[in-house]
């Protein structure tokens, strides 16, 4: 408790106004002091002061304690119906479950916590796991510090790196990886010729690495909640050494929150970016590198000499074929709340997208059902993508201005000047022209559309002429 307060000094108002007393600290004004008081009673209160919580905090009228009332109901065995309507009086909102009005939340961001609500929130974090409180010291839980919202930073029912990382994990030649079958589908990844897979079903139970491939410092951060499995260099310019990253076991939007080992910064898994803690204020931005999703079969295909993960990973888990998360990805819905847009996609509908300078685009994957050549473009860059929507593949390349169309040949196209070999890092043409791959990835819409922080463009097909398919 001491630790709190030195630590916390937010932590020390509701600590102290809880029947004790705390000298040289204070509240403002005799509101304050029964707001954190009674928030702190809904979740630490007995049934009597839980009671009489509700009908102090509904009566006082003001939806500033709505952030405490939808975390209690969460954690609150009883009392859900009574918090709800409670709810409902002072936001003039109808809902019942926690999921629900952890949507409300989101889409209402001028209904700002009673400044209590942070030491409130941080001790239910503390009384989960004591670790949580590393990525909130000094003022870095403060509003102003974070660039999310804490009332929208939800527990993601494990502790720390109870989802632990594999850091520079062993590699197994293609022929060792007698494991594997022809579909499982793996992250193939391509730097500076250092080919390697990394099977789904081993990165679901673990969902970070840390390794060098091709001389490159990288992390693969992989949110089985959102489908998005995205390759950062960890080593910005001007860093000596590079960011090590871990699973926090907090989630924003339904999206894993990754942290760096370094200074305990708490990063948004999609962007690349920190969101909480020292970091926040700089510049720091990751930069993505491209990423495939495939069968095993075509990988090895592909690349005979490619690495594979080692099933030996140090940790016991069933690496089984369609074991980890296995209902989640059977079903349509979604385990955390996240407020989804289904007027143009289903929430867990895959899509491909980009993020270019200043612009960002998503292609739904039945786009590619059969396997498509698209010409398109974002922002200012004309690309092709070449996928197939059987194994979620989808590559982008460069085309600049060049148009592409598909061929028999699965590994080549029909561009200018005659074929073009499809590599995994560039389109190469008959005299030798290249055209670089453009970084994507998979996710399900709910995650691209919910949690960019960028707007973006959605492809449709009836707006767009130039896609062939492969002559069968």
């Amino acid at each position: 408790m001491n630790t709190l307060c030195f630590n916390l000094r937010i932590l020390i108002a509701i600590l102290c106004t809880h029947f004790v007393a705390c000298p040289g600290i204070g509240l403002s004004a005799d509101d304050d002091t029964m707001v954190a008081q009674q928030s702190h009673a809904l979740l630490f209160g007995t049934k009597s002061e839980f009671k009489e919580a509700v009908l102090a905090l509904r009566s006082r009228g003001k939806p500033d304690v709505a952030a405490a009332m939808i975390l209690a109901i969460r954690y609150t065995r009883d009392g859900k119906r009574d918090l709800s309507t409670a709810l409902q009086a002072i936001t003039h909102h109808t809902a019942t479950s926690w999921f629900d009005w952890m949507v409300w939340q989101q889409s209402n961001p001028q209904i700002s916590p009673h400044p209590s609500y942070t030491g409130l929130k941080l001790k239910v974090l503390a009384s989960i796991d004591q670790n949580f409180l590393q990525f909130f010291k000094e003022d870095w839980a403060q509003p102003t510090s974070m660039k999310i919202r804490l009332e929208e930073i939800t527990w993601g029912g494990v502790r720390v790196d109870s989802i632990p990382s594999l850091d520079h994990p062993k590699m197994i030649a293609a022929a060792e990886a007698n494991y594997l079958l022809d579909d499982d589908l793996v992250f193939g990844i391509d730097i500076n010729g250092d080919t390697r897979a990394y099977p789904l079903r081993i990165m679901g139970w673990h969902e970070m690495f840390n390794d060098v491939i091709g001389g490159v410092p990288v992390a693969l951060a992989y949110c089985t909640l959102c489908g998005a499995g995205i390759v950062f260099e960890t080593q910005p310019e001007g860093r000596e050494q590079p960011f090590v990253f871990g699973s926090s076991g907090m989630l924003y939007r339904s999206n894993k929150l990754m942290f760096n080992r370094q200074t305990n910064s708490l990063w948004n898994q999609f962007t690349g970016q920190p969101v909480v803690g020292p970091l926040v204020k700089s510049d720091v931005q990751l930069t993505i590198r491209p990423v495939t999703i495939t069968s095993w079969a075509e990988w090895h295909k592909l690349h005979p000499q490619t690495t594979v993960l080692s099933v030996n990973t140090g940790y016991s888990r069933d690496y089984g074929p369609d074991v980890v998360y296995r209902e989640y990805f059977a079903s349509t819905d979604l385990m955390f709340p996240v407020k989804v847009n289904e007027m143009k996609l289903r929430q867990k509908d895959y899509i491909f997208g980009i993020r270019d300078v200043g612009a960002a685009k998503a292609w739904p994957l039945s786009v590619f059902t059969g396997g498509a050549v698209i010409n398109d473009t974002v922002g200012f860059r004309d690309i092709v993508l070449i996928g197939d929507a059987a194994n979620r593949t989808v590559r982008a390349y460069d085309r600049k201005g060049k148009r592409f169309q598909a061929h028999s040949k699965g590994n080549r196209l029909q561009g200018p000047e005659g074929l073009w070999d499809i590599h995994e890092n560039a389109l190469v043409g008959p005299n030798g022209t290249r055209l670089n791959r453009v970084p994507g990835h998979i996710s399900y819409w709910f995650a691209w559309d919910g949690y960019l922080g960028i707007q973006s463009q959605l492809y449709t097909p009836e707006n767009h002429s130039s896609t062939s398919h492969p002559i069968k």
